[in-house]
């Protein structure tokens, strides 16, 4: 059921923080002109939904101060 763990001496595990590999990972393969297409399509889309959000949102939430001195009545009550 439960595990049992050896003890480890203490300057082992010291000394694996200093150990440093000589392999390098294998480079990185740079992205094909579609991908990169691609990537632009979408973050521009994504900025251009927040840009529009923000012009539409903005004065949606702004208080109208003119309509403040007004009072609503609904149309059954002037007849």
């Amino acid at each position: 059921m439960f595990r049992r763990r050896e003890p480890v001496p203490f300057a082992f595990v010291a000394e694996a923080d200093r150990f440093r590999s000589n392999v390098n990972p294998p480079p990185r393969e740079r992205a094909s002109r579609a991908q990169l297409v691609g990537q632009s399509m979408i973050t521009l889309t994504v900025v251009g939904g927040l840009a529009g959000a923000l012009l539409f949102g903005v004065p949606a939430l702004q208080q109208d101060s003119s309509g403040m001195n007004r009072v609503q009545q609904s149309e059954a009550a002037h007849r």
